[in-house]
């Protein structure tokens, strides 16, 4: 297939799917990242819009912040796939990471059992912070054990930070109003 994975997925389509199934597959192919740039591309543009307080009701003022943002997006097109994809996954996992201490924050806040959301952000924070010091290509190229031993680290500095500042802060459930209340 000459390396193009734009082959693989044709004839892997077609050929498990058929020719109907493999149309809708290498539709899907070209649909869904087209959507998810589209949302990628709103999603930026509103949250500038909040950062900088600029009401967007208006098309002058959506284009002020559309236009660099596009001018970018074409800029990363010049750059190789594979680096793009490796930041991406990087960044992905972080946002994981961060989600997991953010419901585990809430959880201990309101005295409910946080330790769902903690264990495995602590799990997620350590293995992103030793990829980050081990890997030569997006990090500092650390050897394993001294990434592992700092992401272990970082780990338990992170889940002690968020100990510190929300346990003084648990919210009692009498206090807190119900939806529709």
């Amino acid at each position: 297939m000459g390396g193009n994975p734009a082959n693989l997925v044709y004839e892997a389509s077609n050929g498990l799917l058929g020719a109907f199934g493999g149309f809708l597959a290498v539709l899907g192919v070209i649909v869904l990242p087209i959507t998810s740039g589209d949302t990628a591309f709103r999603s930026a543009r509103l949250i500038l819009a909040e950062f900088f307080n600029m009401p967007q009701n208006q098309m002058p003022k959506r284009l002020l912040l559309a236009i660099p943002l596009f001018v970018g997006g074409a800029l990363l097109t010049q750059v190789d796939f594979g680096v793009i994809w490796r930041y991406f996954g990087v960044a992905n996992q972080a946002t994981a990471a961060l989600m997991l201490w953010t419901a585990a924050a809430y959880l201990l806040r309101h005295n409910k059992l946080h330790w769902i959301c903690t264990i495995p952000a602590t799990f997620m924070t350590t293995v992103v912070v030793t990829f980050l010091l081990n890997s030569t290509k997006l990090g500092f190229g650390l050897p394993m054990t001294v990434s592992t031993i700092g992401g272990i680290l970082a780990a338990l500095l992170i889940a002690s930070a968020v100990w510190m500042k929300v346990k003084g802060k648990v919210v009692d459930h009498e206090d807190v109003l119900e939806p529709g209340e």
